[in-house]
């Protein structure tokens, strides 16, 4: 009877709390929690599901999945998703680190955020046509400030920023849409953090002193030499730093290691060789640099020494007219461009406005003791005399501050080398693929004399 008792009152507890008011606020938290859940259906799970496995890693990696579910319930949402080849083998291996160190979190959130646009844009939203007008829409990247992702079409394609799209509406689902694109889109702020992190580096190694040297005719301490500022130029010619030439050795040798190190010369030869080639119609110059020479081995130590250079680069009209002559004299490739290297930082403007105040202006260059006579000429800048010389036919194809580079239409050579009287015929080469005309000539001339073993390259 007792037992029956309880249990019709619990009963009657049971259905009063069932009828009392809801607390709001536990009310709101239930339904916010509601609102964000993900069902299976949704872009986001396609996405970590999907072939884009690199873009799904760098989300993982940047703890990126609770910011884009409140994406993702908030609003539909368009995802251009790199192919896995542009941030697996695509992508410089330099930024790739910078993205994955721990203190750069925030830059690899902002690069993926600058992927999504928090609207719903279908291919067929894209604009179409001559007369249709570019659209930037904003992205989830709140650090990107003003800058918007560029839509529009190009030659029948439809282009992201500076990417094209190779699977448009690639995955669609109720809550948004994947396109696939060819490439990498970055933010210019991420950009920009990259650029000073590696300037960082490159400026801030502090190099360890040795022990301080006695003088043992005075039994005193050696002055130590003043110390040079970083960025400062060097207090030694540029000419002390070169290595030697093929008259004392028996292959050029990169350039002496110093003790600054101010800057990643490497790297910038890489690149101004690099940009020499996506310019167009400069691949002799490049291939004469990098297969047939060690000069960008060279160069790239004298500007990691804080050295400036300016390279007179001949398109590949003026290479094609050199002769088996010029070429035969052992290091004749190396003195040929040690004649186009300025040790001076000088662009377009600079010299043009050089040549109209003082007439004419003579440059060293890194052939001692040549120098190259500039002069202007028809509104722009004419190089050596007479027959032998050239014109400034593309300026500033390159300018960093440290190297220059300003390409013209015909080879450069000193006086009395311009005054040959008699061009040799061409030998007759059997052409090779990706192999330019100097490198073919030269390689036939060295093996003529006996000194292709130099050059692995003609092998």
């Amino acid at each position: 009877m007792v037992s029956q008792i309880y249990g019709v009152f619990f009963t009657f507890l049971a259905i009063a709390a069932s009828a009392l008011p809801e607390n709001p606020a536990t009310a709101k938290a239930a339904a916010s929690n509601s609102s964000s859940q993900i069902n299976s259906n949704s872009v986001l799970v396609a996405l970590l599901d999907s072939h884009y496995t690199e873009l799904s890693e760098l989300v993982e990696k940047a703890l990126l999945l609770q910011t884009l579910e409140e994406a993702v319930s908030k609003h539909n949402i368009s995802i251009f998703a790199p192919r896995n080849e542009a941030l697996e083998r695509d992508l410089d291996p330099e930024f790739k680190r910078f993205l994955l160190e721990p203190g750069n979190l925030k830059s690899l959130q902002n690069l993926i955020l600058f992927h999504m646009i928090p609207s719903r844009i279908e291919s067929k939203h894209w604009p179409a046509g001559v007369q249709k007008k570019q659209v930037h829409h904003a992205s989830l990247c709140r650090d990107a400030g003003d800058e918007k992702i560029r839509l529009h079409e190009k030659n029948g394609e439809r282009i992201v920023g500076m990417a094209r799209v190779i699977k448009p509406d690639d995955i669609i689902r109720p809550d948004g849409i994947i396109h696939g694109i060819e490439r990498l889109l970055v933010p210019k702020s991420v950009q920009q953090e990259f650029n000073a992190r590696r300037s960082l580096r490159a400026t801030s190694a502090v190099i360890p002193e040795g022990a301080p040297e006695v003088d043992p005719r005075t039994n005193r301490l050696k002055k130590p030499a003043p110390p040079v500022a970083a960025g400062a130029p060097p207090v030694l010619p540029i000419y002390n730093a070169l290595a030697p030439g093929p008259s004392l050795a028996p292959a050029p040798a990169p350039g002496p290691g110093g003790p600054h190190h101010h800057f990643d010369g490497e790297s910038q030869v890489k690149d101004f060789i690099q940009t020499l080639l996506h310019y167009g119609g400069y691949n002799e110059m490049a291939d004469i640099l990098v297969n047939l020479t060690s000069l960008a081995t060279e160069m790239g130590r004298l500007v990691s020494e804080g050295y400036v250079l300016t390279v007179l680069a001949p398109n590949d009209e003026a290479m094609a007219k050199l002769t088996t002559d010029q070429l035969s004299e052992p290091g004749a490739p190396e003195q040929i461009m040690y004649y186009h290297i300025i040790p001076e930082y000088q662009t377009e403007e600079s010299m043009y406005n050089s040549v109209r105040r003082f007439g004419k202006v003579k440059y060293d260059t890194l052939r001692l003791p040549h120098q190259v006579v500039a002069e202007e000429a028809d509104g722009s800048v004419k190089f050596g005399r007479g027959e032998g010389s050239a014109y400034l036919f593309d300026p500033d194809i390159y300018t960093d501050g440290r190297i220059s580079v300003q390409g013209i239409d015909g080879v450069l050579l000193p006086p009395e080398e311009s005054k040959a009287p008699k061009a040799a015929p061409a030998a007759k080469i059997v052409s090779k693929p990706r192999r330019g005309k100097l490198l073919e000539v030269a390689c036939s001339v060295l093996g003529a004399v006996g000194q292709n073993s130099h050059f692995s390259t003609c092998h």
